[in-house]
């Protein structure tokens, strides 16, 4: 396993915590990309499975929202950082004859979030995006899936105050907020080999909070 991610000092602070060795790489330049995908494979091999998980938010009105600083910024990276990472894995991987590829999207992104225009049209991109490379990429052994979250327990929704997270767990049927691991086991799940008859899915991992048809 090989985590990346754009701030160095994450990276290594995450390494000394797991023992998981990092990378450095903007995922919405293309070329950086391609320089990461070298020294991956040049210092730990051939990458069969990828996971794309990059994000950031930019909130805002969109009759307020800034077209570089809010808008392409989100864009760049959420939406084109996931073709740039699969541009550059994906040949690998059907060379092989083997792959699975896991977009991470989010809840907002099949629903529509207030105040999130950039946000959701990113990861409601995402999912128009993973579905027809599935179906270019399944006769080499590839699969491409997404995986929408719902509210997840993580350091910044663990900050919100203890009203707003009781008024959150109020929405979800099954009585709580995920967990990291909800969507860890789904993400190891895609990678398997028994999800092998599985490509251009959404998975919805949420509690039943939304429901998509």
């Amino acid at each position: 396993m090989v985590v990346a991610d754009i701030n160095p000092e994450s990276l290594d602070r995450f390494e000394t915590e797991t023992g998981i060795p990092g990378v450095q790489v903007n995922v919405s330049d293309f070329n950086d990309v391609e320089r990461m995908r070298a020294e991956v494979e040049a210092r730990f091999g051939m990458a069969d499975v990828l996971v794309n998980n990059a994000g950031i938010t930019r909130d805002g009105f969109m009759h307020k929202m800034d077209p570089a600083s809010q808008w392409q910024a989100v864009i760049d990276v959420n939406l084109t950082g996931v073709f740039n990472m699969c541009r550059a894995f994906a040949p690998g991987m059907r060379e092989r004859g083997f792959g699975r590829i896991i977009n991470i999207s989010s809840m907002n992104g099949q629903r529509g979030q207030f105040g999130q225009a950039n946000y959701v049209a990113a990861k409601a991109g995402v999912l128009g995006f993973t579905r027809p490379i599935a179906q270019e990429l399944a006769g080499k052994g590839v699969t491409a899936n997404a995986v929408c979250p719902g509210f997840i327990l993580t350091e910044m929704t663990a900050s919100m105050s203890k009203e707003i997270l009781e008024s959150e767990v109020a929405k979800i049927p099954v009585g709580r907020i995920g967990s990291p691991d909800d969507i860890a086991n789904t993400v190891s799940f895609l990678a398997s080999e028994q999800a092998g008859f599985i490509t251009g899915a959404t998975l919805s991992v949420n509690g039943g909070q939304y429901m998509a048809a």
